[in-house]
């Protein structure tokens, strides 16, 4: 089975699976450069589009496809389902639930990063931007300080740079002291994030939320219609039923 992965979720469901001696192959995006690796097989790069991926997917005998991307990154999963559907391989959709503002959080919902970089003055003065590298271009126009936390650093492949952009390069899983540390060092006054949910990256949230300091939530994208897990117990399950035999 194939596993359209990069996320914590996909690298768990791989290493269940390994586990139970089910034929894993994973995909990775190769956006990173030194990617956590999942076990079983491992394929880097992209397939060609959806006519691309329903080749490989029949080259390849796929009996199922979970698709455990990063909740922004639609591209593929629209690939997916217009793949699976072709070649008559089930998928499933593994995401893990979006974050929900508790007590004593500001938060700002926006439907895009170009909307988050529209509120941002209205909210702060220097702001903690942990959007990725490939969307700071929206944040170019902005006469303000910004702060851009990055696994790896962005270069001109990613479009124009703010001009009063500092960078810092770092991989979660991140603890609440720490990120309060990062906030109180560099007087961040505003934080940006996408609604990616989970536990690696949510130490932010709740500094925020000690440091009162308002917080702008780009939401989700919209995802194709196919069956869903929010949990990875419940994927393993879904796949050995459909691998058995």
């Amino acid at each position: 089975m194939l596993i359209l992965g990069g996320t914590s979720e996909a690298r768990a469901l791989a290493a269940e699976l390994v586990a139970r001696e089910v034929p894993v192959t994973s995909s990775l995006a190769g956006r990173v450069a030194q990617p956590r690796l999942p076990q079983g097989d491992v394929r880097v790069g992209g397939f060609g589009g959806p006519d691309g991926l329903a080749r490989w997917l029949t080259d390849h005998g796929i009996g199922a496809v979970v698709d455990a991307t990063h909740p922004f990154a639609r591209r593929i999963s629209a690939s997916a389902a217009t793949a699976t559907a072709s070649a008559g391989v089930p998928v499933l959709r593994l995401e893990r639930p979006g974050w929900q503002p508790g007590d004593g959080d500001d938060w700002h919902w926006a439907d895009t990063l170009a909307d988050a970089a529209r509120l941002l003055p209205r909210l702060g003065t220097r702001a903690l931007l942990t959007t990725g590298r490939q969307g700071l271009a929206e944040f170019a126009g902005l006469d303000m300080w910004l702060l851009a936390r990055c696994v790896d650093p962005p270069d001109e492949t990613d479009g124009p740079l703010p001009a009063r952009l500092d960078v810092t390069l770092s991989r979660g899983p991140y603890r609440v002291t720490d990120e309060v540390e990062l906030l109180r060092r560099h007087r961040i006054d505003v934080l940006v994030t996408k609604d990616s949910g989970g536990d690696m990256t949510s130490a932010k949230l709740h500094a925020a939320r000690e440091e009162r300091v308002p917080v702008v939530v780009v939401r989700r994208p919209p995802r194709p219609e196919m069956p869903r897990s929010a949990d990875v117990k419940s994927a393993v399950r879904w796949v050995v039923d459909r691998t058995a035999g």
